[in-house]
């Protein structure tokens, strides 16, 4: 059977790069040190007041489509992962289309807060393995959050960036040497719906339009209305790691590398001493990046590649979670040299 496999990977971030020290000064606190030890977190980046989410999109894209040896002729489809588009509607898919010129590409949009990229992921395997039209689809995970700040709330202010990841996903009848597949072998969804009113943008759709009321009550803005329990990640991750190991008959000890969300390294530390993993095997980029919402593993995943990290032939855990809450696990095997 034909599988899904990543061919090509791109990220952006956009130039305004924003350090620890702006927040101390800006809320007359030290906020270095617990971003620094808390999240891991040294500086970030901020997209300019001119800039929409697709601005960010379309250079990772043609980063990864480089990557991948195609153009913007061969994508049959383009999903964006986001919750911060250009627009309530259209698609913020079919402003990147127009923008990279991909006449033939199908678009749509997909909205699972950060756990986005891996559930766009998965859907994109899914059109490639059910109909042999599809061939090459961009799948992109962005984030403009900074647009949606309340300035007044420092511990969202100082974790929360911009940037987007991009992936070419194609199929493959490849397999390795000892018959086993590349590609992406599992993956597995799940939401916690009672957590849906904890965090989010909640002004501008039909349950509360935006309104004096709710402006005055900054609900167009990101909000953390209840705090999700910490130790969620911590209890689920490892879960959804082990129940997809368990489908395609591999152990922790198999997996060469973690992709996680990347808001609290502290539930990253927890996971993998849960799995009995070691730390080198999670690549963080949150030191550089901060936290990018449903952009931050694929460019974590697009750094990784950058850095000649991924081989052909290793095993890959991707675990993502958001707003919702919505987790995304998926297992890769690697299907090329980065």
């Amino acid at each position: 059977m034909s599988r899904a496999v990543i061919t090509g990977l791109g990220l952006y971030a956009p130039p305004t790069v924003i350090e620890n020290d702006f927040f101390s000064k800006k809320y007359d606190r030290d906020m270095d040190t617990f971003l620094r030890e808390q999240r891991n977190i040294f500086k970030r980046h901020f997209m300019s007041a001119d800039q929409a989410t697709s601005d960010l999109i379309v250079p990772a894209a043609q980063d990864a489509m480089a990557q991948a040896g195609v153009t913007a002729k061969d994508l049959d489809l383009i999903i964006v992962a986001t919750d911060t588009p250009d627009y309530i509607s259209p698609s913020t898919a079919a402003v990147v289309q127009h923008k990279l010129s991909a006449t033939r590409a199908g678009t749509f949009d997909l909205n699972t807060a950060c756990a986005g990229f891996a559930t766009a992921t998965d859907v994109a395997s899914k059109f490639l393995i059910a109909d042999d039209r599809y061939k090459t689809i961009l799948v992109v995970g962005a984030y403009g959050m900074t647009k949606y700040f309340d300035w007044s709330d420092f511990k969202v202010t100082s974790v929360f960036a911009d940037g987007a990841g991009a992936a070419i996903v194609q199929r493959t009848d490849e397999k390795m040497a000892n018959g086993e597949e590349y590609g992406i072998l599992a993956s597995q969804l799940a939401t916690d719906g009672q957590y849906h009113d904890y965090m989010g943008i909640y002004a501008g759709g039909t349950k509360f339009p935006i309104t004096e009321e709710t402006v005055a009550k900054r609900m167009h803005q990101l909000q953390f209305v209840k705090r999700i329990p910490p130790e969620t990640n911590g209890k689920v991750w490892p879960e959804l790691t082990h129940a997809l190991l368990d489908r395609v008959g591999k152990t922790v000890a198999d997996v060469d590398h973690f992709f996680f969300t990347q808001i609290n390294i502290n539930s990253i530390v927890e996971t993998m001493g849960k799995l009995g993993a070691p730390m080198e095997k999670a690549h963080n980029v949150m030191d550089r990046y901060g936290y990018t919402g449903s952009a931050c593993i694929p460019m974590a995943m697009a750094d990784a590649a950058k850095s000649h990290k991924l081989k052909k032939g290793d095993l890959v855990m991707v675990l993502g979670s958001g707003g919702g809450m919505s987790m995304a696990a998926m297992i890769i095997r690697w299907g090329y040299n980065t």
